[in-house]
């Protein structure tokens, strides 16, 4: 079996800010943005992986969700908790220097952690957790 991991999507509730984040601040490329009816999706990847990408999208779109559920997935980004997504560098003092300098929210500071990693936690403008493993 061949699978690999194409798209995957994060909220946004400011695509300029965060198009802003993903690209200044990560580095990464932007491969599509395209509006619609007053909503915008943004589509970026780490330039050297082509078929890896993060499409960042309005929330709570979806057919059928009410109303209420809108406003408890706008609730939960606000606090942090709806979305996440973990990455992986080799060099994770010069990333997390790069993204303190970039003004990202600090969550966590580079840590040996209990289970085997070493980790940093930080939060993109729309509250979405990233987590950066570094690769050893």
């Amino acid at each position: 079996m061949d699978i690999t991991i194409h798209w995957t999507f994060l909220p946004h509730d400011d695509p300029d800010a965060c198009l802003a984040f993903y690209r200044d601040v990560l580095g990464f490329e932007v491969r599509n943005d395209v509006r619609h009816d007053g909503r915008r999706w943004i589509t970026v990847g780490p330039a050297d992986q082509p078929s890896t990408a993060i499409v960042l999208e309005p929330p709570a779109t979806g057919l059928g969700i009410t109303d209420d559920e809108r406003r408890t997935i706008v609730e939960m980004m606000a606090k942090g908790t709806y979305a996440r997504i973990t990455l992986a560098t080799t060099d994770l003092d010069a990333t997390f220097t790069r993204l303190r300098a970039g003004g990202a929210e600090i969550v966590q500071d580079p840590t040996e952690q209990p289970y085997g990693i070493r980790d940093c936690a930080f939060r993109d403008p729309a509250g979405n957790l990233i987590r950066i493993n570094e690769l050893r």
